[in-house]
């Protein structure tokens, strides 16, 4: 809001009272002097004292004797059970004693003059200055006092009765005394004017009084008439009724005043009347309420004069018995008096006493010059009403009192009337009337006819208006439900504030007043209206920048700090996780320490209140001291143009937290929108995040979560661990752009990405650098291959850790290099739409080929197909994927010694290409029993010339696509070493699993003996083929070197199949078989066995031999072959026939060579 719009809503408030009271001063030429805004009901029964200075008086030690001299409020008189009331002003017009007559109270009949005087030089012209001032007075006064402070010598020891002299302001201990012992004196003449006002019964000697205005109405007026003496009896009763309700003659007064009415009423002498009736009322308010009408006791502080029962009688009239009027004497009550009948005929009823104020006062407004009396009779029928809690009927007469016209004002008088019809108001329960003059009362200190406005009075009486339009300077009381109070009142005033506290002066409060107006009531504020108080308060702000410190007005009050928590509006809280590869981690054995505090039941509703609200339950990981930490904010902007936050950090408690202020702009009216706000943990311990600060405007706000409405938080209290150190790792491979998906559904950190064809091997170096501030001590090195339907032969990946470790602790800045082979064995034999495809290319799989041993040629693919591409990979899935995690646990520091581990994660992703196929593997029988030929058919898939090589055999060359054959000669396996089934069943939970299993690890052993090897000339590639994936059972049990084995020997030499044993004709040739029992054949006539050729053995046990040795004798020559048979006598057994192969054996017999000489 402009500031012209504000000096424009000042202004607006005056236009009606001023024009009202302008109007007014033009008809009347002559008012009564300024009313008595505090005048109650029982004012009527005191006497009216003034004290004043004379001279010059210090301010402060007058107004410390004036307090002492008041404090004497009323005195119990001797020998009679009556009070005298008395009230005290230190200012008082002269004009107002004038009225004495018609109100006895408004007679000033006593003075107390307060004066300084050093040397009895002074002394003439300051007792000369005290008789000017008691000639002011001097028509009404019935006694006078001089307090002379400072004055000693012979002037000071004079006796006096009217002047007190006293060494100095210290030393007047007996002020209070000679105060009473002056009010005795007050008493005595008003006992005086009583009883000669009361025993006057000629009416023809009685005057008549008169207010200032009559005097001149009364010129020429005849005063023998009937008419004129009933007015002057009339208004003498009157003012003895005001004289006896003084003197503390309750009942007397209530009778004169009834009499009174009856005389007045006859003559219609309204003004009067008026008079009578409202002394009346007064009378009646005194004794129905002793504690008086204005909020303080009547009789508030007995004197030390008082009897030791004064106290049992501070309520005036209520020992007095009422009478009628015809028992009333000149000395008093007569003693046959009835109580009851005295008390039912004039002591008014309290709703009575209502309807007599209301006829009091229509009768004062038939006088235009009665105006003041009016106006007080209204101020005290609305206490009286106040305190019989009639609202209602008091507002009435609060809305007639504002109407009252009372001539010219001063901006003073027209401030403290304003700021009495708000007291009352308030008084009555209506606040927010009052607020409202209480906030015309503050217009009125800076009206443009005031040539140095007050500003100052200003601010506080608008401060005074904020309770009675719902309104509080504590941001925290808009927190709670609704909205109360008008908003478009509560912003004007808030405006007037902002402009009162800037005329004063204070930037600070106009900075202050300005936030709070732009927090509490940004829902009611239009777009133009948030973007001109903005600018209002950026111009504030450049010259006096906004805080959250407490504001400490002059009076007292504080103003609290307005916090900006709608600029941004936050809708939730959530505090980040580390990153993974910077979360901690407790060693498992450790864990079960925490677990002491635990409540051993499952579920205890006691445990659940004590945690608290949600947003302080703890959160379920852990923040590292020195580490930085993140807590995630989703803000609004409700502005609508973009909105810049500048310092925006974070608040916490618990441990030393660095917070680092970060800055943003929201676009305008953005929805939700993420900020993240960071800091460091310094020290190890409990971290709460209470909330954030914030720079908006030029206005620094702390905004606590607490304070925030509709705020989602899932808890703002984490541990904070001492420090661990940090791992930074890089690698000889390029970074992988796969998104893998370790075991824990989490995403890496970082990857490696690498093509291999199977069987290929790659070397990975790793570079660990400790790029924290803590020394690594301890690291380990573990890995995981993420779950996955490929089979996997031998170790995907290994490394030798001992050398990184020998090279520990590791410093800050420091590095060391690891190395991790990477090695691809798959099983390519299960794809079934690749082996498809070469069925299409007419190359069998499943037998023998068409044109093998030969090499054949496969036509090349169809181009519609090809390997690389996406439709290629998805119909023939010639390329698999092979996935790790290298995890690697190290720790150090502080943390360590609190048993905490940091894990970094490497992801290996691995594209594995067919290098070579086996279509087909079968066995033939070589010549020796302990070895055998292996047939594999082999593939290249790839589209490179390829090279397969195995021990002990030539090279083999397949060009792309092309599928050829190979014979390997290989020895026996003894798979005997292998682990037992007994063991192995402990392992796997099915007869399958565990074939498998075996058979698996058979293929692995034939692979290690075969040595297979393919390489890629043209890529420069090579790499180990793999037979576990395509190895039967059968090609196995061809491959097993049998559990029986059988040797022949001829002559001691052993013989094969593809050796020729030659002998003599007529030599007797010794055969021994070994290992088993063999049985002969006839060999007919050509052959002679010497002794049996028939052998039986019972049984041979492992790892022991049998032994059967005989003799043949070939009687011609030749080439013979020995058949050696076994015979199974048990049919119960079963054992497989190559257990007993045995070899043929090849014999030659030759001729005897001619002796020499024969």
């Amino acid at each position: 809001m402009t500031l012209h719009l504000q000096e424009r809503w000042m202004s607006r408030l005056l236009c009606i009272f001023t024009q009202q009271e302008q109007h007014s001063h033009l008809k009347a030429a002559s008012r009564m002097s300024v009313p008595d805004y505090m005048q109650c009901a029982e004012d009527h029964q005191t006497v009216l004292v003034v004290v004043q200075p004379v001279g010059i008086v210090p301010e402060d030690q007058f107004f410390k004797i004036y307090k002492r001299i008041a404090s004497v409020r009323q005195l119990s008189i001797r020998d009679s059970q009556r009070l005298l009331f008395i009230r005290y002003r230190h200012h008082y017009l002269p004009e107002n004693n004038e009225w004495g007559d018609f109100q006895t109270h408004r007679k000033v009949v006593g003075l107390i003059a307060i004066t300084t005087c050093s040397s009895s030089r002074d002394w003439p012209q300051t007792a000369d200055r005290f008789h000017s001032q008691k000639d002011v007075y001097t028509s009404t006064l019935y006694d006078s006092r001089l307090l002379v402070f400072g004055l000693q010598g012979e002037v000071a020891e004079q006796s006096r009765t009217d002047m007190v002299f006293y060494p100095s302001f210290e030393e007047c201990s007996d002020v209070e005394r000679r105060v009473e012992d002056f009010v005795e004196s007050i008493f005595i003449v008003l006992e005086s004017k009583r009883l000669d006002r009361a025993t006057d019964k000629s009416g023809d000697k009685i005057s008549l009084l008169c207010v200032p205005f009559e005097k001149k109405d009364f010129v020429g007026l005849d005063t023998d008439s009937r008419h004129y003496k009933k007015r002057c009896q009339g208004r003498m009763r009157k003012h003895v009724g005001d004289l006896c309700l003084q003197a503390g003659m309750l009942q007397d007064a209530l009778v004169h005043y009834h009499m009174a009415v009856e005389l007045l009423r006859a003559v219609n002498d309204f003004l009067w009347l008026g008079g009578a009736l409202e002394g009346l009322c007064s009378a009646s308010v005194i004794f129905h309420y002793p504690g008086g009408t204005a909020g303080k006791a009547a009789g508030s502080k007995p004197s030390v004069s008082q009897p030791a029962d004064a106290g049992k009688r501070h309520r005036p009239g209520a020992q007095e018995v009422l009478i009628d009027p015809g028992a009333l004497t000149a000395s008093g009550i007569s003693a046959d008096t009835s109580a009851e009948i005295g008390r039912a005929k004039n002591c008014l009823s309290p709703e009575d006493i209502i309807e007599k104020y209301k006829e009091a006062i229509s009768y004062y407004g038939k006088y235009k010059n009665a105006g003041v009396i009016e106006l007080e009779a209204c101020v005290k029928a609305v206490r009286v009403l106040a305190i019989q809690k009639r609202a209602r009927e008091a507002s009435e007469f609060l809305q007639n009192a504002v109407y009252i016209n009372l001539g010219q004002l001063s901006e003073e008088e027209k401030i403290q009337r304003y700021s009495i019809l708000s007291e009352l108001y308030e008084l009555i329960g209506f606040h927010r009337k009052s607020a409202f003059f209480k906030r015309v009362a503050a217009m009125q200190c800076v009206a443009p006819t005031i040539p140095e406005p007050g500003w100052r009075a200003c601010y506080k009486l608008l401060l005074e208006t904020l309770p009675g339009y719902s309104l509080s300077l504590d941001p925290k009381d808009f927190t709670k439900g609704t909205h109360r109070g008008w908003a478009a009142v509560q912003m004007r005033l808030l405006h007037e504030l902002v402009y009162a506290s800037r005329r004063m002066g204070n930037p600070a409060l106009s900075v202050r007043h300005l936030s709070f107006l732009l927090q509490t009531m940004l829902d009611f504020l239009s777009d133009q209206e948030k973007k001109e108080v903005t600018q209002s308060l950026e111009n504030y702000t450049s010259k006096c920048p906004g805080g959250m410190e407490v504001i400490t007005l002059p009076d007292g009050l504080t103003l609290p700090p307005v916090p900006f928590t709608k600029l941004p509006i936050v809708r939730s809280v959530k505090l980040l996780n580390l990153p993974i590869s910077l979360q901690p981690h407790k060693v498992k054995g450790l864990l079960e320490g925490n677990l002491s505090n635990a409540s051993p039941f499952i579920y205890s509703p006691i445990l659940m209140q004590s945690r608290g609200e949600e947003r302080c339950k703890k959160i379920d990981f852990q923040w590292v001291q020195g580490d930085v930490c993140e807590v995630q904010l989703m803000v609004y902007n409700p502005m609508p143009y973009e909105l810049r936050v500048e310092n925006m950090g974070l608040l916490t408690s618990g441990v030393e937290f660095e917070s680092l202020p970060a800055a943003l702009f929201l676009p305008a009216e953005s929805g939700l929108y993420p900020v993240t706000l960071v800091g460091v943990p310094r020290t190890a311990g409990n971290i709460t995040v209470n909330g954030y600060h914030t720079s908006v405007f030029g206005v620094s706000s702390d905004c606590l979560l607490e304070d925030l409405a509709n705020v989602k938080s899932s808890g703002c209290l984490v541990e904070v661990i001492p420090s661990l150190p940090r791992l930074q790792l890089s690698t000889s491979l390029p970074r992988s752009t796969h998104s893998s998906q370790p075991m824990s559904k989490e995403e890496l950190p970082s990857s490696v990405s690498v093509q291999l064809f199977n069987g290929e091997s790659q070397q990975l170096t790793i570079t660990l650098e400790n790029i924290g501030s803590i020394d690594i001590e301890t690291l380990e090195l573990t890995s995981k291959i993420n779950s996955s339907k490929e089979k996997v032969f031998g170790e995907f990946l290994s490394w030798d850790l001992e050398e990184a470790v020998c090279q520990l602790p590791l410093k800050p800045g420091q590095s060391i290099t690891l190395s991790v082979r990477i090695r691809v064995k798959l099983d390519f034999s299960g794809q079934e739409n690749l082996l498809q495809d070469l069925n299409d290319d007419g190359i069998s799989v499943t037998g023998w080929p068409i044109s093998s041993p030969l090499r054949q040629v496969l036509k090349p693919r169809p181009e519609s197909k090809p390997l690389g591409s996406e439709s290629g990979k998805a119909e023939y899935s010639h390329v698999k994927t092979l996935e790790a995690v290298l995890k690697f646990k190290y720790s150090g520091g502080p943390g360590k010694v609190e048993g905490y581990y940091r894990e970094l994660s490497l992801g290996v992703h691995v594209n594995v290409e067919p290098s070579l196929f086996f279509t087909r593997v079968s066995t033939l029988p070589a010549t020796s029993t302990r070895q055998c030929h292996l047939l594999l058919d082999i593939f290249n898939p790839t589209e490179h010339e390829l090279t397969v090589s195995a021990k002990n055999n030539q090279d083999l060359v397949l060009h792309a696509s092309e599928c050829q054959r190979m014979a390997i000669q290989v020895d026996r396996f003894d798979f005997e070493s292998l682990p037992q089934a007994e063991q192995q069943t402990l392992h796997f939970s099915s007869p399958k699993q565990l074939q498998e299993e075996r058979q698996l690890a058979h293929g692995c052993q034939i692979s290690s003996k075969l040595g297979i090897c393919w390489s890629i000339p043209s890529l420069k590639r090579h790499g180990e083929a793999s037979v576990e994936g395509v190895l039967n059972q059968l090609v196995l049990e061809h491959l097993q070197l049998a559990p029986l084995q059988w040797d022949v020997l001829l002559s001691g030499k052993p013989c094969d199949s593809d050796v020729v044993a030659e002998c003599t004709v007529g030599d007797a040739v010794t055969l021994e078989d070994y290992q088993n029992g063999v049985q002969n054949y006839d060999m007919d006539e050509a052959v002679t066995f010497i002794g049996s050729n028939i052998f039986y053995i019972d049984t041979v046990k492992a790892k022991d031999s049998c032994v059967c040795e005989g003799a043949l004798l070939f009687l011609y020559t030749g080439d013979f072959y020995l058949n050696i048979r076994f015979q199974d006598d048990s049919s119960r057994r079963g054992l497989p026939l190559a257990w007993f192969t045995l070899p043929s054996v090849h014999i030659r017999a030759l001729d005897t060579p001619l002796q020499a000489g024969a």
